[in-house]
């Protein structure tokens, strides 16, 4: 059994051929998906956060919108650049979020992938320190953001306040009880995923990843993930880690579903993100069920998972992006034994 879910970029262009023109359609449509997909019995909305570009930039007010208007599906990110977030603001919407929500946050973060503009977060007022990276700023952004979560009192209160506090140090309020353990760390490396298990984040892991090995995509995202679970299992910690993979899957059932995707069989594909850096890029699958489901079958990658997040093309519209999602978890799904 697997946890499925949706993963949408929200992209929004204002050509006529795209059924999602403005922010407002994105931000709207997304509430609408993922009322929608909770209602076809997928098990999490998620999102990618993207800053300086026509995609979602600020999660916190749609996952809260999508946390009014669902019951119980998961809803989170995938991922929040932690480049660009003060720890501490994030935490108190993460916690107002999460409570709208009643809990259903799973908020993917990470390190970030490259942006729209050149070093984005030294325009929202942050820079590393002294001899940091930007990765390394990322990551202390994270550990605060961590440490902050667990609820402990660490302000100093005014001995004259506006109203009156509890005894001690004051923590950031509101606090959500057990939102620690639905942080997840967007990992393109295994030494990362390694790094996550250690600070007891759950593992998120797309359709990159840093080539370290030159072998199929699918068979070092395996390794990665193999990796971070014996890391998990060293560090000792308290609960049992979730490990997320996304995936592009379109199962070819009608004429539409033809039209769009029916071009043939996809690779893996290799080339750089970064200046000296050597990327792997998944594969995408669409094809007729049966063909879907023996490709799957051979993907170690979401054996290894527990739960596969589905790209979605959102700017086809909610409708078509429903029926996406509906026929994978019909058609596909129950073959697999992810049902």
């Amino acid at each position: 059994m697997k946890k499925i879910g949706f993963l949408s970029f929200g992209h929004w262009n204002s050509s006529p051929q795209s059924g999602t023109r403005s922010a407002s359609d994105a931000l709207l449509q997304s509430i609408d998906l993922a009322v929608t997909a909770e209602e076809l019995g997928a098990d999490g909305a998620y999102f990618r956060v993207h800053h300086f570009a026509r995609q979602l930039g600020s999660p916190f007010p749609l996952l809260s919108a999508i946390g009014a208007r669902t019951k119980s599906i998961e809803i989170g990110t995938a991922v929040i650049d932690m480049r660009y977030e003060n720890p501490l603001y994030m935490a108190e919407d993460a916690g107002a979020a999460d409570l709208i929500a009643g809990g259903r946050l799973q908020l993917g973060i990470s390190r970030g992938s490259p942006e729209q503009v050149i070093d984005g977060w030294r325009y929202f007022g942050y820079q590393p320190q002294d001899g940091q990276t930007d990765a390394d700023m990322a990551r202390t952004n994270a550990e605060i953001f961590l440490e902050i979560l667990k609820g402990r009192g660490f302000a100093q209160p005014n001995p004259r306040p506006m109203f009156p506090n509890p005894p001690g140090l004051l923590r950031i309020e509101p606090h959500s009880e057990g939102l620690r353990e639905r942080i997840w760390w967007g990992s393109a490396t295994n030494d990362t995923a390694i790094w996550a298990a250690k600070l007891g984040m759950n593992l998120q892991s797309s359709t990159l990843k840093f080539d370290e090995t030159g072998k199929p995509f699918h068979i070092q995202q395996a390794e990665q993930i193999r990796a971070y679970r014996a890391a998990w299992k060293e560090a000792g910690h308290a609960f049992e880690p979730r490990v997320s993979v996304s995936r592009s899957i379109f199962a070819l059932v009608n004429d539409k579903d033809r039209m769009y995707f029916g071009g043939g069989k996809e690779e893996d594909s290799f080339g750089f993100i970064e200046e000296n850096v050597r990327a792997v890029f998944g594969r995408g699958y669409a094809a007729e069920p049966d063909m879907l489901i023996r490709d799957l079958a051979e993907d170690e990658a979401i054996a290894e998972a527990d739960t596969l997040l589905l790209t979605v093309p959102n700017q086809l519209g909610v409708d078509y992006n429903a029926h996406v999602i509906e026929a994978v978890l019909k058609h596909v799904a129950p073959a697999l034994g992810w049902r």
